[in-house]
């Protein structure tokens, strides 16, 4: 930087601590100099959190708040002004609604929300986004569309730094993003999305009749060992399945099942072969799970991929026939009217389960990671390896939050509502509510050590105060694993893993063999990625691993 610049600086600094002028201008002025709006953010990060204060008449439904914040609310800034959400037709579209006329109360603007199934929401976006009429302001996507939304040399969505920068907006803090779901909302290190769901896939049973004596001593006398609880290998996971499947358990006159799953195409159910198929190829000595990095030749037909499908297939066996056409809340109803005794899903269960209205089994909730493998397939070399034990972490999911198109002529009012779900008020409640389909990925939705929650916060919302402690320990495990399984990202990943959908689902439903879904699953893979481009898909692919 110039001498010349340099003192310009100083005295911008100066200028700023001593209150003289506000943080916009302060930023504003950085900019002005070369400096870069990451770092000036970060340099008056802490200046802003000093700014704030817990409450104020002008914000019911915001905490903490700014100064800034507040003079702003007050002039109603945004009356006149309505914004356009496309979202997804399900619970977290229902979670973004909620949030709707607090939002118009505050500030004076108004919100349209249009609903769109989840079979034809990237079609949608991607339809409006290209024919460049705008006509909606922000899209909720999954984290997998991200890649798609790049392709254009200018891309279909804007950052939001700037915006994050200016303390009239609600205040959020993206450094409170644990980092496995942070760059979920990022492309190339720059921030894109603006918080709300955080998806991972964890193993949910039932604590209660896994812990039950005389459960443990029969299964013990049937399989040799100790009822794992939870289990913590594949191998476990299909036994404790198989146990509890075709009797009364529960004791109170229906028929029992291991596990619940759902697996009707288009409703998310390739994520938990995704999920428990990862240790089986993932492990400390590879992480490429979905193509060979030098040449982007599909790996999913891998001998690892295949017994891992097969074991899959044993799993299906332990839930009933027809959850191969299930939605996911169907799925998740089975466990919560106390039909099944595990599920490997996300973590709107544990949060469902606490409305007794719907739920049987409210305080009975256990969580883990999910099981792992004692030997792992090396796609890359070909080769198979034991271990101990290997566990895989994962970010499977939407992790569903909103964008701001590039088209839109009201970015600033539509990224002040999206902040506004993103404060810490509305942000926890919408973790510890399951109706809103949102789950923890900022640390102040966790308990100490890891985060600054506390169990009075949990029990404010309802929360048994064990299975609160139960869910985000096991969570908080997943998301915290050191072996991950990688999230592909890449354009046309919706159209990959569409494939991969249709062929479980065949599977699971007896229309085709594992080897033959896997087959044709790698050679459609391979069709659309001739058709993105190999060497375009390759760098991509690689440097979302950087």
């Amino acid at each position: 930087m110039p001498m010349g610049n340099v003192e310009k600086l100083e005295a911008l600094i100066q200028g700023y601590l001593k209150g003289k002028i506000g943080r916009r201008d302060f930023v504003v002025g950085g900019l002005q100099l070369g400096l870069s709006l990451a770092v000036l953010t970060r340099l008056t990060a802490p200046a802003r959190a000093a700014n704030l204060m817990d409450s104020a008449p002008e914000a019911p439904y915001e905490s903490p708040i700014t100064q800034e914040r507040v003079a702003f609310l007050k002039t109603k800034p945004f009356k006149g002004t309505t914004i356009n959400v496309m979202v997804l037709k399900t619970t977290v579209g229902d979670g973004l609604k909620y949030h709707v006329p607090h939002w118009e109360e505050e500030t004076g603007g108004k919100v349209n929300v249009a609903e769109v199934p989840i079979e034809t929401l990237h079609q949608q976006i991607f339809s409006d986004l290209a024919s460049g009429l705008g006509r909606y302001d922000a899209y909720m996507t999954g984290a997998w569309f991200y890649g798609d939304f790049f392709v254009p040399k200018t891309p279909y969505i804007v950052e939001i730094d700037k915006f994050q920068a200016d303390p009239r907006h609600p205040y959020w803090d993206p450094d409170q993003w644990l980092p496995a779901m942070r760059k979920l909302y990022e492309w190339n290190g720059k921030l894109y999305g603006v918080l709300f769901d955080g998806d991972a896939q964890a193993l949910y049973y039932r604590k209660d009749i896994f812990t039950d004596s005389k459960n443990q001593e029969k299964f013990k006398d049937k399989y040799g060992y100790s009822l794992p609880a939870p289990p913590k290998t594949m191998k476990e996971l299909q036994d404790a399945a198989a146990f509890f499947t075709g009797w009364d358990w529960a004791s109170d006159g229906g028929e029992g099942w291991g596990l619940a799953l759902h697996a009707k195409v288009n409703e998310q159910g390739f994520f938990h072969f995704l999920s428990l198929s990862a240790p089986y190829v993932i492990s400390p000595d590879n992480k490429y799970y979905f193509f060979n990095p030098q040449d982007m030749k599909p790996l999913i037909n891998s001998e690892g991929h295949l017994r891992a499908l097969e074991d899959y297939l044993k799993l299906a066996n332990a839930g009933p026939r027809e959850e191969i056409s299930w939605t996911l809340g169907q799925g998740w109803n089975l466990f919560l009217a106390g039909r099944s005794a595990m599920e490997p899903t996300w973590g709107d269960l544990p949060t469902l389960a606490q409305d007794p209205k719907t739920s049987k089994v409210k305080g009975k909730m256990g969580a883990a990671g999910m099981p792992g493998t004692t030997e792992a397939f090396n796609p890359i070399t070909g080769q198979w390896k034991k271990y101990e034990l290997n566990q895989v972490g994962n970010t499977n999911g939407g992790s569903w939050h909103c964008v701001i198109s590039r088209n839109s002529k009201k970015q600033e009012a539509t990224y002040d509502f999206l902040a506004f779900m993103a404060n810490k008020k509305n942000a926890f409640f919408n973790s510890t509510n399951g109706w809103t389909g949102v789950q923890p990925g900022m640390k102040f939705e966790y308990l100490p050590p890891v985060g600054t929650a506390s169990l009075d916060e949990f029990k404010a919302q309802n929360w048994d105060a064990d299975d609160a402690m139960e869910y985000l320990k096991g969570y908080y495990s997943v998301l915290s694993a050191p072996v991950q399984q990688e999230y592909l990202r890449i354009p046309g990943t919706a159209e990959y893993w569409h494939e991969l959908d249709v062929n479980i689902s065949a599977v699971l439903g007896g229309q085709m063999q594992p080897k033959a879904a896997l087959d044709a699953t790698a050679a459609a893979w391979e069709k659309i990625t001739q058709r993105y481009g190999r060497e375009k898909q390759k760098v991509l692919y690689q440097a979302s691993f950087a």
